[in-house]
């Protein structure tokens, strides 16, 4: 079924890419606060904003809080009712979608259990997905983020959980959908959500930290998601955090992936059971006070704590956003978590501000909209 065009589309500066950033993010906002925020001139303002504005893809508004007096103002916008978006959050075992507006307000949301994990079963349940999402209307662009290393917004170079190794999973779709899709590393799509209505909104630099199967990592400086080559490997998954601690897969001793993943966890806590117990029952032990699961989760914390102090201090920044599926241990031992990150930090430092986004898969997928609208900013074309 097309949806649309995937032809080239015009080139258009950064300048004028970080203007629409900001009115999607931030709209109705004023000329004068783009001005300050973008640090552009009136005049740069208009010439820049004519392009968007003719595509209708802006719009100018009435600005209630203006006075009688002077001349009124019209704050820009987007407009809303002319594109909408998917985001897909995909998994080893399954994919989660949801339909969007352009500014991300999540509209319809669906779930495919995958039966497999070969490229083409894939590909076809994510394209049944998409078209239920869609439900017959036309559709912009198609977000798909994956845990792995994805490479040019397309080609998933390597996702361990998928068993998947240089697949372009975009040529794939858009054959199927004929719409432009866009491929990225989960993180760095949670860290665009966090960046659009999470808890970056009003903060222009901050750094993601995610627990779950793994740790992962991400990173928006200057309003601008961090994305490289090497996004996706896993690098913060081997950050030494605990002399003491227990060896992950790999052989490194009180790594972050052995204090901080789930199966780390669970592993610690049923030798000391001399049973098996899942990671919830692990929570629920350690909040009841059990010693065998809470001196676990007591030293997962200050392990996390220690990493949202390192990365705060490398990276210069004063906001951390933790989440991901394990995040559930911030219920029973934040108060060692935030020790940690403040014992591990100059006192006179800005105190870092850490968020809990725990909103589950949600975020994540909308997080992969985010990437699509972003990424097809140069697409003028006003939709029908």
């Amino acid at each position: 079924m097309m949806f649309g065009s995937t032809g080239p589309a015009p080139s258009i500066g950064e300048s004028a890419l970080g203007l629409a950033r900001a009115v999607l993010m931030h709209g109705p906002i004023s000329r004068g606060d783009l001005g300050r925020r973008l640090g552009l001139s009136p005049a740069s303002l208009t010439r820049l904003s004519k392009p968007f504005l003719d595509s209708g893809l802006f719009v100018e508004v009435s600005d209630s809080q203006t006075s009688g007096v002077g001349r009124p103002t019209k704050p820009l916008d987007v407009r809303l009712d002319g594109r909408r978006f998917v985001g897909v959050k995909l998994t080893g075992d399954g994919a989660f979608g949801v339909l969007t507006d352009l500014r991300v307000n999540e509209l319809a949301s669906a779930h495919r259990r995958l039966d497999g994990r070969d490229v083409a079963g894939v590909v076809r349940q994510l394209c049944s997905l998409v078209l239920e999402l869609a439900n017959g209307a036309p559709l912009a662009a198609l977000g798909v983020t994956v845990g792995g290393q994805v490479i040019g917004s397309r080609v998933v170079a390597r996702a361990p959980f998928l068993a998947w190794r240089d697949v372009d999973l975009a040529s794939a779709l858009e054959a199927g959908l004929g719409i432009p899709v866009l491929v990225e590393n989960d993180v760095v799509g949670l860290a665009a959500a966090e960046q659009w209505f999470g808890a970056g909104r009003r903060t222009a630099s901050f750094a993601v930290v995610t627990v779950g199967i793994g740790v992962g990592y991400g990173l928006v400086i200057n309003d601008q998601v961090i994305s490289t080559r090497d996004s996706g490997l896993g690098l913060g998954g081997h950050v030494p955090l605990d002399a003491d601690g227990p060896l992950c897969g790999s052989g490194h001793r009180g790594c972050s992936d052995a204090m901080l993943t789930q199966g780390s966890i669970r592993a610690q806590v049923s030798a000391s059971l001399g049973r098996e117990a899942e990671y919830d029952e692990v929570l629920a032990l350690a909040a009841a006070g059990v010693p065998a699961a809470l001196s676990v989760l007591q030293a997962s914390g200050r392990a996390l704590g220690r990493l949202v102090a390192l990365i705060a201090n490398i990276a210069m920044i004063d906001t951390v956003v933790l989440s991901g599926e394990g995040i559930g241990l911030w219920t029973v031992v934040a108060d060692q978590i935030v020790a940690a990150a403040h014992g591990d930090r100059d006192a006179e430092a800005t105190p870092v501000r850490i968020s809990v986004d725990d909103t589950g898969t949600s975020s994540w997928a909308r997080g992969a909209a985010a990437v699509a609208i972003q990424r097809t900013l140069t697409r003028f074309t006003v939709a029908d």
